[in-house]
């Protein structure tokens, strides 16, 4: 149509022709990382800064074409991409917006636009002896800081450090309108009203565009210890962490469970990884202590691990960083290995620490008794509630017909098993596309409707990331 041209004509006037794709080009943008979503957009806009943002927001918005914001695309659950429903949308790709606008050392903070990606951060932060915390794994090289606010990202460090959320001081944000609220502050107590900024974090995109943000820093850890544990069962790994706790306080900076599903894969599919004990067993638990005085950690670790009881199977304290890192390879590539394997039904839930190890047996006797020829895959970060859940067939030429007919099934048994417990849906991932509809079984009425409420009042024509969350 004449009026999408001028339109795109009007946005190349404003990001230069190399700020905008448009046609077979957008595809890859299109598509999202996991390949289970996509859809069409008019055109990739690639803005350099804030006001060119907010120029190709006002246009969108006079137009009533709508807006996807994207960063490096790595959401799991359908977010970052464009609906496949024909309507007229824009991704805005904040990637070229990358700048580290200052570090500020003495304040423990650090300036950001949204497009730097996550291992940018941690590599400014270290260069002034800090460290930024926000600790994920398989998409940690992709994702942006951007993204990882806007959907509240968690990670191994959530335990220690808490989630994205917890990680912000200030934002700036371009809103529906194309007006630009610059709430870049860097003050740890600012008690002057609502806190705008937790609206934006987690958000998904649908209620603005967050372009820059203020983060919080840490001091860099100088000492570390990491242990593998094979443990009897998730019982004994929340009895386990909690001891730890108890023993080694807030030294803990990682606790990930991991199930023999989950190694079984990442051998298979993912080079240079071994078994880390003689034997095999069904659950490991990688932990890691970090302190900033020097001294050594391995000691306290070790006393702490034998002192817990029987619920201990064996473990391992890493002496060196390599063998350390040989560890974590298994649990950061759980999810590639998954990948390579074939889609499943995956599931991002949280329940009470104390719950988790019942949420792990309810849920999994549930579905083998309606499915008996499953795999389940669970693994995560048990250190916050935090399972990562996914079920497939353990023929996996039987996935896509499995998928298709019996997803809907299997998300009920998992969620009614979440809900009993009093957990969520989805703890760090996010709703999208995949959870828009499922929420609606778990949170009040009156929680969406308050919801709604705000989203229609800062995005009263629906245009910011639409049929996204709610």
């Amino acid at each position: 149509m004449e009026a999408d041209k001028q339109l795109i004509a009007a946005i190349a006037a404003v990001t230069g022709g190399d700020g905008i794709l448009t046609g077979e080009a957008t595809a890859t943008f299109c598509k999202d990382w996991r390949g289970r979503y996509a859809g069409n957009a008019l055109a990739v806009v690639f803005p350099s800064d804030t006001q060119q943002v907010s120029a190709v927001v006002k246009m969108c918005a006079e137009n009533k074409v709508a807006i996807v914001p994207q960063g490096g695309n790595t959401s799991l659950c359908g977010a970052s991409v464009p609906l496949s429903d024909g309507s007229k949308q824009i991704i805005i790709n904040l990637s070229r917006m990358n700048r580290i606008c200052g570090v500020d050392a003495l304040n423990y903070t650090m300036t950001v636009e949204a497009g730097c990606k996550l291992a940018a951060l941690y590599e400014a932060a270290e260069q002034q002896d800090r460290l930024f915390p926000l600790g994920l794994t398989a998409i940690a090289p992709h994702c942006e800081i951007g993204g990882n606010l806007s959907t509240n990202a968690g990670g191994i460090g959530v335990l220690r450090y808490g989630s994205a959320r917890d990680l912000v001081l200030g934002l700036e944000v371009v809103l529906p309108d194309g007006r630009i609220w610059n709430g870049l502050r860097s003050l740890r107590k600012d008690n002057t009203g609502y806190d705008l900024k937790h609206l934006f974090i987690g958000a998904e995109g649908t209620l603005g565009i967050i372009t820059a943000a203020v983060l919080k820093l840490y001091p860099r850890p100088k000492s570390m210890a990491t242990a593998c544990i094979a443990v009897r069962d998730p019982a004994a790994a929340v009895a386990l962490l909690s001891h730890l706790r108890a023993t080694c306080g807030d030294k803990i900076s990682g606790f990930e469970i991991i199930s023999r599903s989950c190694l079984d894969l990442v051998f298979r599919h993912i080079a240079d990884t071994h078994e880390p004990f003689t034997g095999k067993h069904e659950w490991i638990v990688i932990a890691k202590l970090a302190d900033v005085l020097p001294a050594p950690l391995d000691t306290a670790l070790c006393d702490a691990l034998k002192s817990f009881g029987s619920g201990i199977l064996e473990f391992d304290i890493a002496a060196d960083e390599s063998k350390a890192e040989r560890w974590w390879k298994l649990r950061k590539n759980i999810a590639e290995a998954q990948k390579a394997e074939g889609i499943s039904i995956k599931h991002d839930v949280s329940v009470p620490i104390s719950s988790v190890a019942e949420f792990i047996a309810q849920a999994s006797t549930a579905l083998r008794n309606t499915y008996p020829s499953i795999r389940i895959v669970a693994f995560g970060h048990i250190g916050d509630g935090n399972i990562h859940y996914n079920i497939s067939m353990l023929d996996a030429s039987k996935n896509a017909a499995f998928i298709e007919q019996q997803e809907r099934g299997v998300n009920r048994i998992v969620y009614e098993v979440v809900a009993r417990l009093n957990g969520s849906i989805s703890a760090e991932h996010g709703l999208g596309q995949l959870k828009r509809e499922e929420i609606a079984h778990y949170k009040s009425a009156l929680e969406l409707e308050l919801m709604r409420k705000i989203k229609q009042t800062l995005d009263p024509n629906g245009l910011m990331n639409p049929e996204k969350v709610i």
